[in-house]
């Protein structure tokens, strides 16, 4: 590998994925983080998001530095945390 392609490769993954529910307001939340590489070996996150069961919105941030991906990884996360998303605790049931 070139020097160039192995200044961009991803140390080790992150991924989180976040629900938010709410049945009072008929809220049922997704929100996904991951940081990876794209197809022209950019570091890049990914955050997809929307009504748990649909498709969701995507937004996709390229960078050069895997830094810059993680800070932005946190802050992002610690933003959703801070409005009500967790983790989900349980698996959902296997479709037959």
């Amino acid at each position: 590998m070139g020097t160039r392609n192995s200044a961009r490769m991803i140390t080790q993954p992150y991924r989180l994925y976040i629900e938010r529910k709410d049945a009072t307001k008929n809220m049922a939340r997704f929100y996904s983080l991951e940081i990876g590489s794209n197809l022209f070996g950019e570091i890049c996150l990914t955050r997809r998001w929307g009504r748990i069961g649909a498709r969701g919105q995507t937004a996709a941030h390229q960078f050069s530095r895997e830094k810059d991906a993680i800070d932005l990884f946190l802050d992002l996360a610690r933003r959703k945390l801070r409005r009500g998303y967790r983790p989900r605790m349980r698996a959902p049931p296997e479709k037959e």
